[in-house]
């Protein structure tokens, strides 16, 4: 009997090993799955427990609840105070150099971000000269405030099966300011339009339907008037990742002007340092789906590590990047830890109020956690909730968010 519990402690303690593996080599079939279900290996693990007691054996009984909490400890992470794991060495929004040089960089940085082919299935969103467009009889949101929350959310369509009625009426209700949707397809964009999302949500921005699409394409709206937006934001082995670009109020960004009426006790200013206005600050929201593992193992891990560049960009720029859907991993996969440590922040792990399981819908327990929001430094996570939508099979997701 001590082998018989020996060899199934082997065998859980190396499935529970694969969570460690470099990101990229879980990218093999069954791994993705397998690590998925690694959270839920505490049920046979106390079982085991339970039934060597029975037998007295009490060094089993603690070999095997040390291996419980091990397979349960990155879903701990969702609880308590709070977890970051992106990388405490990236450096404050805006920087500390001159204005000049921060506006250099974020030129670049937005090159890099919007440096993708213009789509052909842009609707109440154009990126040209002449600026967005919007639906008419809608009134864009103001600017995004510092100190204000908003409201953003995603979810999943299940192929387009998705009720719309029951997307807006959330949108509505929830005050939801920000809009991703994965898996559409054209009849349900234009159901959302007669439910009325266009007078909620005024601009839009598609990916382009494609034959590799993995379910569908991917769409992001919104409330506040874009200063940009792309139909494929970064090149992932999946369906297109749409993004549009917000500009933060300029009351964040400009100095309180001096009361030149009452200047004692006031040095004047240098002359020889001219005043230069500091550049202006945004935030992308994308709409991001990474192929499923049984759509290819590889390009699901690249898929998930590749979003990374989203935070690249902002960074380098000083801007804030903000990732929704569903990628298709949590944090028992290597390939997602990647993606955080690019300089992500998962919105469920910084609210600490335990995971939002979004998969499968139809069943109130067990569940996985596949559909986030993940937010760059700058933003304040102050809400995350799941709740389910009428006739598709993951849960939506909505985190209200605050600029700091």
């Amino acid at each position: 009997m001590t082998v018989l519990f020996f060899v199934l402690w082997i065998i859980a303690a190396l499935w529970i090993a694969l969570t460690a593996l470099p990101a990229g080599w879980e990218g093999h079939m069954p791994m993705p799955y397998l690590i998925a279900l690694v959270p839920f290996l505490w049920i046979p693990l106390v079982a085991l427990a339970v039934w060597a007691a029975v037998l007295h054996e009490w060094g089993i009984v603690g070999a095997m609840l040390v291996l419980a909490l091990a397979a349960s400890s990155r879903r701990m992470q969702y609880l308590g105070s709070g977890f970051d794991m992106s990388p405490s060495a990236v450096r404050p929004i805006g920087g500390t150099g001159r204005a000049s040089t921060t506006a250099k960089s974020r030129e670049t940085s937005r090159e890099t971000l919007f440096g993708s082919r213009e789509t052909d299935r842009e609707t109440s969103t154009a990126a040209n000269t002449d600026g967005p467009e919007r639906s008419s009889g809608t009134t864009a949101a103001s600017p995004i405030a510092p100190n204000e929350p908003f409201s953003v959310m995603t979810l999943n369509c299940r192929f387009g099966r998705a009720d719309a009625a029951h997307i807006v009426r959330e949108v509505r209700e929830r005050n939801i300011t920000v809009l991703a949707l994965q898996e559409l397809t054209g009849e349900l964009v234009a159901a959302l339009d007669e439910e009325g999302l266009a007078e909620l949500l005024p601009y839009h921005q598609l990916g382009e339907e494609r034959d590799t699409d993995n379910g569908g394409f991917n769409g992001i709206w919104t409330a506040y008037e874009p200063a940009s937006a792309t139909s494929n934001a970064v090149d992932i082995p999946a369906a297109d990742v749409p993004a549009v670009t917000i500009p933060l109020s300029r009351d964040e960004d400009e100095t309180p002007a001096v009361d030149t009426d009452d200047t004692d006790g006031i040095e004047p200013a240098d002359e020889s340092e001219p005043d230069v206005a500091p550049a202006r600050r945004y935030i992308t929201f994308a709409s991001a789906h990474p192929k499923s593992p049984m759509r290819g193992c590889p390009q699901w891990s690249a898929g998930i590590r590749g979003l990374g560049a989203l935070a690249d960009a902002a960074k380098s720029g000083g801007d804030i990047a903000v990732v929704m859907g569903d990628l298709n991993s949590g944090t028992d996969h290597p390939s997602f830890r990647a993606l955080l440590k690019s300089g992500f922040t998962d919105a469920s792990l910084a609210y600490a109020h335990g995971p939002n399981l979004t998969f499968p819908s139809w069943l109130p327990w067990p569940r996985i956690e596949l559909d986030h929001v993940l937010v760059t430094r700058g933003l304040k996570v102050s809400h995350v909730e799941s709740f389910i939508i009428t006739t598709t099979d993951h849960l939506a997701v909505t985190a209200t968010l605050v600029v700091r």
